[in-house]
């Protein structure tokens, strides 16, 4: 037997409803891992955003799904919104560096729950293995606009370059975003402008 559909309600489609809630949840569950919470909890999620118990669990099985949720959500969207600036930028190895960092750098530096999510030990040792391929994802991309910028083959050496820009950069942000690089943004993005274009110039190319 086929389920019946969500009711409308108040002119909204349920399933529409329902993704509101799911959208209500991310943004909660982001307020509460980004805050440094070392724990999150259900009921805490739900006191957040301020919806029943039964509502978690029509789009989560548990906290850590939420959790998980939540970190790729922010992941899809800062690696989307540095693809397009990248893609968007005149066909120079500055202008396309400088757009990507640009837009990179403001995303984390506009929301410090973001930063605080990605870089942070306190968001939880559940994301670990998350944070991990998320660094995989992004050595990739990387790796992958260095080759059609450049035409270069895939080798060893570019994989070794991408691994040391994408986690020198993470250590940077780390730094910048608990206060212990003092740096303004724009001088921010600038040097590490610079440096990812001098790994660029002893990449094989």
């Amino acid at each position: 037997m086929e389920p019946s559909p969500l009711r409308v309600y108040g002119g909204v489609e349920g399933d529409d409803r329902r993704a509101e809630r799911r959208a209500q949840f991310l943004e909660a569950g982001l307020d509460l891992l980004g805050s440094g919470e070392a724990t999150l909890s259900v009921r805490g999620a739900c006191k957040q955003a301020r919806l029943a118990a039964r509502y978690f669990y029509e789009s989560f099985t548990d906290r850590e799904a939420l959790a998980a949720a939540v970190y790729d959500h922010v992941i899809e969207d800062l690696a989307n919104r540095t693809l397009e600036a990248v893609a968007a930028a005149p066909f120079d190895a500055r202008a396309k560096a400088r757009a990507g960092l640009s837009t990179l750098v403001g995303i984390v530096g506009d929301d410090p729950r973001r930063g605080r999510l990605l870089f942070s030990a306190q968001a939880g040792a559940a994301l670990a293995e998350r944070r991990r391929r998320s660094t995989l994802l992004f050595v990739g991309l990387l790796g992958g606009q260095a080759k059609d910028f450049y035409g270069l083959p895939d080798s060893a050496d570019l994989d070794v370059l991408s691994q040391f820009a994408v986690g020198g950069l993470a250590q940077t942000l780390t730094a910048w975003l608990d206060g212990t690089l003092p740096v303004d943004r724009d001088a921010l993005v600038e040097h590490c402008t610079n440096i990812f274009l001098a790994v660029g110039d002893i990449s094989p190319h």
